[in-house]
């Protein structure tokens, strides 16, 4: 079952993917927000360990660290807290962050030892992009909430909501990953902007490099494929 589940592994994690980040879309913003969007990231994490499932140590060490998410979930109450139980916030952030990198990390070597490139591969490539602004999201919000105002907002009351915090931090991360830069979100402190320049380099260098090794791939693939059949 595992190993038939496997094989669209790629498919599951960028669907649901774009239903986390998307959702909102299609079904009123409160019933998404309160009941649809914790099911679809739970999907999402279960659709990322199916995806290195074939590594058992890191599968285990993913599973653990959701575990310790879970256990973070029961004793704080929301993503960012300002009350005493800061500390399960500073957890739950930190066990996502190191999830995503190791999902990240597995996508972007399955895409790049991928012998023949075909509709799996390419949605695994898209999710690993998508993936890099998730891993930019956790990274921004940790700097938000270890040194608050390191982010300025053109809407003064955003940041006393911890909700509009998250999804603006997580909008200012895809913006700078596709260098499009509004400007309605910026960075104020030093690290900010060291955070910042990061997280757009991680998003060119990956179009640069890991999508020019697979548009390479396919373009060698075609070829071989036009040369059997003359």
């Amino acid at each position: 079952m595992l190993d038939k589940l496997y094989v669209h592994r790629f498919e599951f994690f960028f669907v649901s993917q774009l239903a986390v980040l998307f959702g909102s879309l299609i079904v009123p913003q409160a019933f998404f927000d309160e009941v649809l969007s914790p099911v679809l990231f739970l999907i999402n994490l279960m659709a990322g360990i199916l995806l290195i499932s074939k590594r058992k140590i890191v599968m285990w060490f993913c599973v653990l660290l959701l575990v310790v998410v879970i256990t973070a979930v029961l004793f704080g109450t929301d993503l960012v807290n300002n009350s005493d139980e800061k500390i399960f916030s500073y957890i739950r952030i930190g066990s996502y962050f190191l999830f995503y990198t190791i999902v990240t990390y597995e996508i972007i070597k399955q895409v790049w030892l991928a012998v023949q490139i075909n509709k799996n591969v390419i949605l695994g490539l898209l999710s690993g992009y998508v993936s890099l602004g998730l891993i930019g999201f956790f990274i921004c919000l940790s700097i938000e909430i270890t040194t608050p105002g390191s982010f300025s907002f053109i809407q003064s009351n955003i940041i006393n909501e911890s909700e509009s915090l998250v999804e603006n931090l997580m909008y200012f991360s895809y913006v700078t990953l596709l260098t499009i830069g509004y400007g309605d979100v910026y960075p104020v402190t030093k690290l900010a902007h060291k955070t910042a320049i990061l997280i757009g380099l991680m998003g060119q260098i990956y179009l640069v490099v890991i999508t020019a090794i697979v548009v390479g791939k396919y373009i060698n693939q075609l070829s071989n494929k036009n040369i059997k059949n003359e």
